[in-house]
């Protein structure tokens, strides 16, 4: 059982009480989104330096494959993959389970989203979405659901915690939009005081 922190602060809730978080504070909007590589579900490994420059990215941290909000995140996001493309943006999914269990979630529910392997926490800590809990006296570890809207020139533009699976992925499209319009009327900008 994973008690989030706006629920808990040190305090016992039911059977499970929050730590602290293993994680420094997560970057904030407008400085530059941490660099990682990790392997995806066909054991591949995915740069984010790489797809930068070309296209926005959405990394969505999740607690684990196969649970029914982390099913439904995945799904919905999946469901809007086109659009997402259409708008030069890549979705990507982090949680700590392995690359094969990646690939059995991925096929079991036909996601076509990215799914990346985080299995020591890395990358789950270089964000501040890592969490440690007590779980009847046994520590846990937990992933605080939360999304990252990283432009195509590598800054954070958006953090999102604790967000909800339900139309969470509609949310994020519209967000995405909006990074287009505003490098649309930038861009449009510009070139007018060059003209």
């Amino acid at each position: 059982m994973f008690v989030s922190p706006q629920h808990a602060s040190g305090r016992v809730l039911g059977a499970a009480r929050l730590e602290s978080s293993d994680s420094p504070a997560s970057p904030s909007e407008g400085s530059p989104a941490p660099l990682f590589s990790l392997p995806d579900a066909d054991m591949e490994m995915f740069d984010l330096a790489s797809v930068l420059g070309s296209r926005h990215v959405v990394l969505y941290f999740y607690p684990r494959d196969n649970t029914p909000g982390c099913t439904r995140q995945a799904i919905d996001f999946s469901d809007h993959d086109a659009d997402f493309e259409q708008e030069r943006c890549m979705v990507i999914g982090i949680s700590p389970d392995d690359c094969l269990t990646h690939a059995d979630f991925r096929d079991q529910h036909g996601l076509s989203v990215g799914l990346l392997s985080d299995e020591d926490g890395e990358v789950c800590r270089l964000y501040g979405v890592w969490l440690s809990a007590v779980v009847d006296g046994v520590a846990k570890r937990s992933v605080r659901r939360s999304t990252f809207i990283i432009s195509s020139d590598g800054v954070v533009q958006h953090v999102l915690h604790d967000v909800n699976p339900r139309g969470h992925a509609a949310e994020v499209f519209q967000l995405i939009k909006q990074l287009n319009s505003r490098n649309v009327n930038g861009n449009r900008q510009e070139h007018g005081r060059h003209a």
